[in-house]
């Protein structure tokens, strides 16, 4: 499938930062921030460590800005080297990995009913999520609860749309499967 075309303002963005201009590479950062941060989170599950990971893939774009295609959309490239980082940075992680501490309660906190219901069905939520293999895992995440497109998510795993498309199918009917069982054990 061929890359949808860069607009003519982030192509201009693209070579006032290869002259130099930093006001140009700071606008590509603002326009794309947000999205290497969704992706960045999903990869690592921990704020300080997505942040660290999108500072360091985009100094990273910047070295190697010489080497982007102009011509090609700007955002799928700089995706691909927060995954690509995001997945070093996991494995250098499972090396010193620690416990993280309990979130702390609000003030204005549901009914404690509620809120034990909640957290259980979200434990069992993330589980099954996590029992997924790692790509079906990262696409359901990124489809699901970051909002991108199978054509973006190709992009960002470099791997056909068809593909993304066919592991969303296959990540969430075993999810089913997996939350159809824990309901019935609930129910019993």
């Amino acid at each position: 499938m061929k890359a949808a075309a860069p607009d003519s303002g982030e192509t201009e963005l693209i070579e006032r930062t290869r002259r130099g201009d930093t006001q140009a590479f700071g606008e590509l950062v603002r326009r794309f921030q947000r999205r290497a941060f969704a992706v960045a989170w999903r990869l690592l599950g921990h704020r300080e460590d997505a942040e660290d990971l999108v500072q360091d893939s985009f100094m990273t774009a910047l070295d190697r800005l010489d080497s982007f295609e102009t011509g090609r959309p700007f955002g799928p490239w700089l995706l691909r080297i927060v995954v690509n980082r995001g997945h070093n940075a996991r494995a250098a992680r499972r090396v010193r990995a620690a416990d993280e501490l309990p979130a702390g309660l609000a003030g204005n906190a549901p009914a404690p009913d509620r809120a034990a219901e909640s957290a259980e069905l979200g434990e069992h939520i993330d589980a099954a999520i996590g029992e997924l293999p790692e790509r079906q895992r990262l696409v359901v995440q990124l489809h699901e609860l970051e909002g991108f497109t199978s054509a973006e998510i190709a992009g960002m795993l470099d791997i056909a749309e068809p593909t993304v498309r066919w592991t969303l199918h296959a990540a969430r009917k075993r999810l089913r499967q997996d939350l159809a069982d824990w309901k019935e054990d609930d129910d019993a």
